[in-house]
């Protein structure tokens, strides 16, 4: 069976999918499986045990020039990829407009996606030939991403198991410049997809001189947009704190699984680093922390966010309260006592 599991983006989203890729490896062991993804994600695909091949796409850059003759050349050789595949099932767990159009370019006869209310967009729909509920009885996205697995066959498990990113580790090392800083050292995330989800310069660059108190230098690492934000977030806390140098995936995944511990909002690299196993930090201010939370034994969580479901299934339910610098001091001391 030629199977394509379309997850094309973002970071965290993608790490959620991870487990899905396991149980359809699983459930179908001779099964050939190709993942699609948007190209700038290729990292956290290309190379995963349960992954055969991959097809990169590049639907923001299409429909930024919908009609350029170079967009129709490129989805023309998608789609020829696709067909040179021909892959007998198709998976979205995205369940966006773009996801299931990518989808129905696979041309298999089987197209499966997300019922609503787990899927995103409702038109998407109309490019499935199935769909299947979500998770009725765990909240957490993974659990409801697992669901797809039934396409195959295949049972999913009755608690969603943490996303393992440890094969990232043998595809790029992070070697800090030298002086720059020393081990141990922990790594503090000040950037986030949605504005809603950042945390303030001043509650960060709080947690980082309380780490540096307790004898661990701070890194503030940084994604598109985000080199001010940890440049200033370096420079409230004062000694003892860096800012990192540019990181591509690899290098993230590498710089992350050297830390002792990652404190960040829900951002992608949050959940990266809890599936290396890194002792993690996890801090909700608008989305609902039941379904996003990173997974994993070395995880802690803070959350302001309201409980329950958003419109539409979202994950952002808005916030209920703020988020103390108080109360990210204790845990980030209750979760290094733990793990010493």
């Amino acid at each position: 069976m030629r199977v394509v599991l379309v997850r094309l983006s973002a970071l965290g989203d993608i790490v959620h999918t991870w487990p899905l890729a396991t149980a359809i490896r699983t459930a179908c062991p001779k099964a050939h499986l190709t993942w699609a993804v948007e190209e700038p994600f290729l990292p956290l695909v290309d190379g995963h045990p349960a992954v055969d091949a991959v097809i990169t796409t590049a639907t923001r850059r299409w429909r930024r020039r919908p009609l350029a003759s170079v967009t129709r050349a490129e989805i023309g050789a998608l789609k020829g990829r696709f067909l040179e595949l021909a892959p007998d099932l198709t998976i979205d767990s995205q369940g966006t407009l773009k996801s299931a159009l990518v989808s129905r370019w696979t041309g298999a006869s089987r197209r499966v996606g997300l019922a609503r209310p787990w899927r995103r967009e409702l038109v998407a729909g109309a490019l499935y030939t199935e769909t299947v509920a979500g998770s009725r009885d765990h909240p957490h996205v993974v659990a409801t991403n697992l669901e797809l697995v039934r396409a195959v066959g295949g049972e999913p498990p009755a608690t969603p198991p943490p996303p393992d990113g440890r094969w990232l580790l043998g595809k790029a090392g992070f070697d800090p410049p030298i002086g720059a800083w020393r081990r141990p050292f922990s790594v503090l995330l000040p950037g986030a997809g949605h504005p809603g989800k950042i945390l303030p310069e001043a509650t960060l660059a709080d947690a980082a001189r309380h780490l540096v108190a307790a004898g661990i230098e701070v890194v503030v690492a940084w994604g598109p947009s985000e080199a001010d934000r940890a440049a200033e977030v370096a420079a409230l806390a004062g000694p003892g704190s860096h800012v990192a140098p540019a990181t591509g995936l690899p290098e993230l995944a590498g710089l992350l699984g050297a830390a002792c511990l990652v404190v960040g909002g829900d951002t992608g690299p949050v959940h990266l680093a809890a599936s290396l196993g890194v002792p993690t930090l996890a801090v909700f201010t608008t989305t609902d922390a039941e379904r996003n939370r990173p997974l994993g034994a070395a995880v802690a969580v803070v959350s302001g966010s309201a409980p329950g479901r958003g419109p539409g299934g979202s994950a952002t339910t808005g916030r209920a309260r703020p988020v103390s610098a108080a109360e990210i001091r204790t845990a980030i001391g209750e979760l290094l006592g733990s793990h010493d």
